[in-house]
């Protein structure tokens, strides 16, 4: 069965302009980027002589627009890029660079016209940090869209009736072959102790997807005179917010302690089994998550995986995860602690791609529809409409 030709459409308030797009999701590859491509929709009448202009834009934001202070945004733009659209500067057939913009430009008729963007490589990927319960207002996130507007020139002021936008993602995927299954091994000497206490740490492979379990294989031989009173596991994510402050925060979004001792002389040969899930996360503060297109459901942050070469203080958010094995040693003193570090990924599979000679001959648009609150419009708040047949938003035949 063939997958159905989806398509993303969403029309400004004074119908001059709409933007449609055949997916919201860009795969970074790391070397390559997923370029964007779309059509826009003019109404010439609507327009009354405005041009009109297409942009794709990074954005950062670390602060609420509302918490602005002394013309100072909490936010930032990573990466701007505009395109005028109409008049066309191009033959139209040079813009088309997919299957899908051209079935589009068939269906939409001559007001139709196709734009595309190729990604810089140095680009973060859609990630956001969670807010509190309690928090109202913007996350602080990083954020890529599209924005559709008609105005007298690229500079001039555009009215929120004359543009429109569409949030995109840029995704990264797990690799298809990993590297090496990580393994972390520690000696320890104590004092009035005159052998040491060994311990190693593995897992089963490099790369996990979000929702598998874990298996952490714990490897204790204590040959001390000290006894080991309790193993802690723990899952942590590291979210290094690199772009103003390079702050790193842990989370611990996954943790157990087993209880499990090793006597003065003992060995423990041991599997333990952790699961993260954004799940048994949600009333966290700060927990980096997957960018999500607005009340769809995300999950935890996937890793980052940076090209080389790369400045880093352009990435915004980057997001990684190690398991920490703690051992708790017990003393005369007071007790202690023997812990160990093991990094690995955690990551969606790559979806089977689905190519273009395989989608049906129809498109199914999905339409965004505009909410109106009592005495204000949300330009950036706009409720995701339903499934529609599409054809209510195509030119009538003359």
């Amino acid at each position: 069965m063939s997958s159905k030709n989806v398509v993303y459409k969403k029309i400004c308030k004074d119908k001059s302009v709409g933007v449609y797009m055949g997916k919201r999701d860009f795969v970074d590859h790391v070397d390559s980027v997923d370029p964007v491509d779309g059509v826009i929709l003019v109404d010439l009448e609507a327009l009354q002589g405005r041009k009109v202009f297409v942009s794709l834009s990074c954005t950062f934001r670390y602060g609420r627009d509302d918490m602005d202070v002394m013309g100072i945004a909490f936010r930032r733009e990573l990466y701007l890029s505009t395109r005028q659209v109409y008049p066309p500067l191009q033959d139209r057939e040079k813009g088309i660079h997919t299957k899908t913009q051209a079935k589009l430009l068939r269906k939409l008729g001559d007001n139709a016209f196709p734009f595309f963007f190729e990604f810089p490589d140095n680009l973060p990927c859609s990630v956001a940090l969670q807010p509190a319960p309690h928090d109202v207002g913007k996350q602080c996130a990083v954020e890529f869209d599209i924005r559709v507007f008609s105005a007298e020139s690229q500079d001039a002021k555009v009215h929120k009736r004359s543009s429109v936008k569409l949030l995109l993602r840029k995704v990264q995927y797990a690799p298809e072959s990993g590297g090496v299954a990580p393994c972390v091994e520690t000696t320890r000497d104590f004092l009035m102790s005159d052998k040491p206490l060994h311990v190693k740490a593995s897992l089963d492979k490099e790369i996990y997807y979000h929702g598998e379990p874990i298996k952490v294989h714990v490897n204790v031989t204590n040959n001390s005179s000290k006894s080991v009173k309790n193993i802690v596991i723990s899952v942590d994510q590291v979210a290094t917010v690199v772009l103003y402050s390079n702050d790193s925060y842990v989370k611990s979004v996954a943790i157990e302690e087993f209880g499990d001792s090793v006597a003065a002389g003992a060995t423990l040969q041991k599997v333990y089994t952790l699961l993260p899930l954004l799940a048994n996360n949600r009333e966290r503060r700060g927990i980096a998550l997957d960018g999500k297109l607005k009340h769809e459901d995300t999950n935890l942050a996937s890793s980052s995986i940076i090209k080389e070469g790369v400045l880093k203080e352009v990435l915004g958010i980057m997001v990684s995860y190690r398991v920490m094995v703690k051992l708790v040693i017990g003393g005369m003193m007071g007790s202690s602690e023997v812990g160990l570090e093991v990094p690995f990924k955690l990551m969606h599979p790559k979806p089977d791609a689905v190519k273009e000679s395989e989608l049906e001959d129809e498109m199914v648009f999905q339409e965004f529809k505009r909410t109106y609150l009592k005495g204000m419009i949300g330009d950036d708040e706009e409720e995701e409409g339903n499934v529609s047949g599409g054809d209510d938003m195509a030119p009538k035949e003359k």
